[in-house]
């Protein structure tokens, strides 16, 4: 931190280009225009409406997030030192501390405003972020930072939380070190992400959304749904994305894409500390232009005990280099489903209509809420409903008790999902205006933000039939 009182003249201008992807993003999580999902269901299934982004309840203050493109990543182990004047930014800062994001960092919120600061740093070392607030006026405010620069070391990092949305003050306050200018109202996750790009690897600026898929209970068809996704954000939504099988025992990535792989993420998971960069690229399988597939072993040869951190280690290294990747998560619960789970952007819970997904599809979204305050709620797919004299609860039933309205509901057709699986193909492959695949195409679009545009019948299908 400099106490220099230059002043910046130029405005600050970025261009960013998309590099991963062929069309324009559109903002935000809201469902396309030209969406055909309402179009979907017949008689036979009861359509349910997609809810809007609902607010997550917790004991403390709660604050709208925006989204973005890309994931997050947690911080590094750094140490934080808040002096406030409001109470509620205490409050913020306390539901960040609490964030699955700031899991190893350690945050004291100490009450006073710069001149506490001040005072504390004559007597302590300085910590790796120092977040400063003051309600004053931008010349006393520029005052006030001129001396808490003076006990400062020149690496610290500084935030300033201010009442005037000011930009010659954001400038000067540049030019002396500040490293960013912020004014309420704000929210947790624009806190996290701020703190964040300061610390961010300047080799690894980059991670894509992750988005886990599991199975409230075994043959509910979450893998189905995991390789049919990935497939919709790669080839519909036209997204690059990566489709990672972790189920090492059983996964069937390969045999659903008709791939043979000789090496799979097992080769990645015996050996982590090996799994760069280019490791990951040539263990990886290509199943189109933008969709790569982390297969899983097709045998039970060999019994595999993989310590924990394997699994993170080789998740964010695949994760550095794609925008979307799906993980592929088996039916069990371990402590590295578990932190898997709660470190993605996203998390679909798949289940069916029965009681046994009831209360295992309530056991996880109640404990993720509880440890992701500041992400969306898991969101549910209700898979094969409309099963022949099979016994089900409503939907409006499932969903009142589950605590979330289901985002897609797949009809049962075991004639379509049976001829893909047997030939190796995605259902959209098969029949890309069937009810489960504009379903799940939808999601892709809900995921992504882009429009899936809905596929028509050419006339010569028309005349075979097909």
């Amino acid at each position: 931190m400099s106490n220099e009182k230059a002043l910046f003249e130029d405005d600050f201008d970025s261009d960013f280009e998309d590099v991963f992807a062929e069309e324009t993003s559109v903002d935000g999580l809201a469902a396309p225009a030209n969406d055909a999902f309402g179009a979907m269901m017949d008689d036979d299934v009861e359509p349910v409406a997609v809810p809007e982004q609902k607010q997550v309840v917790t004991d403390q203050p709660v604050f709208s997030m925006p989204d973005r493109n890309g994931g997050d990543v947690p911080l590094p182990a750094i140490s934080i030192k808040v002096f406030y004047e409001r109470e509620e930014t205490r409050d913020l800062m306390d539901v960040c501390s609490r964030d699955r994001r700031m899991g190893r960092a350690t945050l004291e919120s100490i009450p006073g405003g710069i001149a506490a600061a001040t005072a504390y740093m004559q007597q302590n070392p300085t910590p790796n972020l120092l977040m400063v607030e003051s309600s004053a006026a931008a010349q006393q405010v520029l005052v006030e930072i001129d001396g808490l620069a003076e006990h400062c070391d020149e690496n610290v990092q500084v935030m300033v939380v201010g009442a005037v949305n000011d930009i010659k003050l954001y400038r000067q306050l540049v030019a002396r070190g500040v490293s960013e200018y912020l004014v309420p109202p704000f929210d947790p996750i624009q806190i996290i992400r701020s703190i964040s790009n300061l610390f961010v690897d300047p080799d690894r600026p980059f991670v894509g959304k992750q988005i886990a898929v599991i199975g409230a209970k075994g043959g509910v068809g979450s893998s189905t749904i995991a390789h049919n996704l990935a497939w919709a954000l790669a080839e519909n939504a036209r997204v690059n994305t990566t489709l990672v099988d972790l189920d090492l025992s059983f996964g069937t990535t390969a045999l659903d894409f008709n791939q043979e792989t000789t090496q799979t993420i097992a080769d990645a998971l015996l050996a982590p500390e090996r799994a760069d960069d280019a490791v990951i690229e040539r263990l990886l399988a290509k199943a189109t232009d933008r969709l790569s597939l982390f297969t899983a072993p097709a045998t039970i040869n060999q019994i595999m005990d993989i310590p924990d951190e394997a699994f993170t280690t080789v998740i964010e290294s695949v994760r550095r280099n794609v925008p979307y990747m799906v993980l592929d998560l088996p039916h069990t619960w371990s402590r590295w489903v578990q932190r898997t789970l709660v470190a993605s952007d996203e998390v679909i819970i798949v289940c069916q209509p029965d009681l046994a997904s009831l209360r295992n599809g309530k056991n996880f979204i109640d404990q993720l809420k509880g440890q992701r305050p500041n992400d969306n709620p898991p969101r549910l797919v209700l898979n094969m409903s409309g099963v022949p004299k099979r016994p089900e609860i409503p939907v409006k039933d499932f969903a009142a008790a589950i605590g979330v309205e289901p985002e897609i509901i797949l009809p049962f057709e075991p004639e379509l999902f049976g001829t893909a699986a047997n030939n190796g193909q995605m259902i959209s492959e098969t029949d890309a205006t069937s009810r489960a695949s504009m379903a799940i195409d939808h999601l892709a679009s809900v995921l992504t933000g882009r429009a899936v545009a809905q596929p028509t019948k050419s006339l010569f299908k028309k005349l075979l039939g097909k």
